[in-house]
């Protein structure tokens, strides 16, 4: 009996080391699973980041841009307004010029 005995423990050992390794074993595949995991939510957080931040950039050039027509445009327009005010002046001068030299 005592063999028999000896031969159970050996075999419950045998069984209990291929449980722990096969526990081990399991859980190096759901360590490498959760890095794999991480690392494809890193990247994926990464590209959107990058997107988002190329989309803020175009927008902020493209309101720079608009800022800078509307500068442009409102320069232009003064130069017109000073110009069609002095050609307003002229006309005037003349009109009156006109009418004076006529009486």
């Amino acid at each position: 009996m005592n063999e028999e005995h000896l031969q159970q423990v050996q075999s419950i050992e045998k069984e209990a080391r291929q449980i722990h390794d096969q526990a081990v074993h399991e859980s190096e595949q759901i360590l490498l699973l959760a890095e794999q995991e991480a690392e494809a939510i890193l990247e994926k957080a990464k590209a959107e980041g990058q997107h988002e931040a190329r989309a803020l950039v175009a927008g902020a050039q493209a309101k720079e841009e608009s800022l800078r027509i509307r500068a442009e445009a409102e320069e232009k327009n003064a130069q017109a307004q000073k110009l069609a005010a002095g050609n307003f002046e002229r006309a005037v001068r003349f009109v009156l010029d006109q009418t004076a030299g006529k009486e």
